[in-house]
């Protein structure tokens, strides 16, 4: 009896605003790394350190792969490696300063950088990142263990990323209105995350209590594959994560050119993308509000809903339509906030259904699968997008804009992320994973725990 009544209490403690923002703030300059490296950098190698681009791309198609194969590798790892510090801890302590010296090389080039100096800080930085981030999603996982809890764990961390993205944006683009060119801004996002990445994982170390881990028993690979295959609520909510990912990834690689090329106007695409990712911030008390009236699966069902009716309207937008277009981004933006914090909660809760079920509490390795379907389905919309924007007729590069092309433009950036966000929807709109059946679950772990 006292030994529950210490968790309650710690599990109150670790629900204060100080402690979750203390655990948010590594993810504000973890988020403004990934704007420069995926959008910037490669732009920065062909253009400024003068590399061919399909030696940037071979180089960096390779990192990518590499990256995707080291999230469930480390999600084991950061599983089954546990020591005195905390078994998140310190992988967060450990491999935030090796993120931060590689993202230095890589954002901050000598300029007779080479192909192989790309591939070895772009490398290194791969991994360190997914040693960080991954055990660092586990953490928040397991820091709270009730439904409305885990939403409000999610939420101060996916808030920071939005902020952190948002610094991406805004950053580089004062530096060049003050005359700087592009080194200048990715020097001056390296010097951010170099020092807030360091001094914010330290903060969230010292701040943020290590989850008391709740495995009974150590499973054998075959055994523990066999659980997560048998673990029908993440097998549907991952599926419902990769298509609406998949949706999402089409307007997100495609965005530039449908507001230089669709619309027109080249110029309104860095404020159209600030406007969004504010709207974004401020959507999220809504959502948490609505998740609290409802369930966490319903409120994302209807977040899902407010983007499809959105971008069913840009799909007959035109040169020119830029207010239009700006209201398409509010609502799109207001509906983002139910897209990343609400799913992070739930996968919280389906990790709790394998630890009932086998024993062994495994968010490392969950968060390590998510990871890997994230990026899985990233880069499915690219190589989705691309080829059918060519077949087309839409190559700017060649200066070729046709009208199918541009009617293709318009169908993959709108068009068919509502089709997928629909069937995303139709998969978690009846979710059997709600409050009382994770108390439920909760009960289970208690007692295997008890006997």
């Amino acid at each position: 009896m006292t030994a529950q009544l210490d968790e309650t209490r710690r599990h109150g403690a670790e629900q204060r605003w100080p402690v979750l923002l203390a655990y948010a703030l590594p993810a504000l300059p973890l988020a403004a790394l990934s704007l420069p490296f995926y959008v910037m950098v490669p732009e920065f190698y062909a253009r400024e350190i003068g590399l061919p681009i399909a030696v940037v791309g071979y180089v960096l198609l390779a990192v990518r792969l590499l990256d995707a194969l080291s999230d469930p590798a480390a999600g084991w790892l950061a599983d089954r490696f546990r020591p005195s510090f905390g078994r998140r801890r310190l992988w967060v302590a450990a491999a935030s300063p090796l993120v931060a010296l590689a993202a230095w090389f890589v954002m901050a080039p000598p300029a007779q950088a080479g192909a192989g100096y790309l591939l070895l800080w772009a490398g290194l930085l791969s991994l360190a990142w997914t040693c960080a981030q991954v055990p660092y999603g586990a953490w928040g996982a397991e820091l709270s263990r009730s439904y409305a809890g885990r939403t409000r764990v999610a939420a101060f961390r996916e808030g920071a990323t939005v902020i952190g993205t948002l610094v991406a944006l805004v950053v580089p683009a004062l530096i060049q209105s003050r005359g700087g060119d592009a080194r200048a801004g990715l020097l001056a996002l390296a010097v951010l995350i170099g020092v807030g990445l360091p001094v914010f994982a330290l903060i969230a170390v010292w701040r943020t209590p290590e989850p008391v881990e709740r495995s009974r028993r150590a499973l054998l690979w075959r055994e523990g594959a066999a659980g997560i295959l048998r673990n029908r609520p993440f097998r549907r909510l991952l599926g419902a994560f990769f298509i609406n990912s998949f949706a999402n990834g089409l307007p997100a690689t495609l965005f530039l050119f449908f507001v230089a090329d669709r619309l027109g106007a080249r110029d309104a695409a860095g404020p159209l993308l600030v406007l969004y990712f504010l709207c974004g911030v401020l959507g999220v008390p809504f959502w948490l509000w609505l998740a609290g009236r409802s369930s966490k699966h319903r409120a994302w069902g209807w977040g899902m809903l407010l983007a499809v009716a959105s971008f069913a309207a840009a799909v007959f937008l035109r040169e020119g339509d830029v207010f239009a277009f700006g209201v398409v981004c509010v609502l799109t933006g207001l509906a983002l906030g139910a897209d990343v914090v609400l799913p992070a909660s739930i996968q919280a809760d389906v990790i709790d259904v394998d630890t009932a079920e086998t024993g062994s509490e495994r968010a490392g390795l969950y968060l390590g699968l998510w990871a890997l379907a994230t990026k899985l389905a990233f880069a499915g919309a690219v190589g989705l997008a691309f080829p059918l924007l060519g077949a087309a007729g839409f190559d700017p590069a060649a200066g070729i804009r046709s009208e199918n092309g541009l009617l293709m433009l318009g169908l993959l950036y709108a068009g068919l992320p509502c089709l997928l966000k629909l069937g995303a929807i139709a998969l978690v709109w009846n979710f059997p994973l709600d409050r009382a059946a994770l108390a439920t679950v909760e009960a289970r772990i208690a007692a295997r725990a008890a006997g």
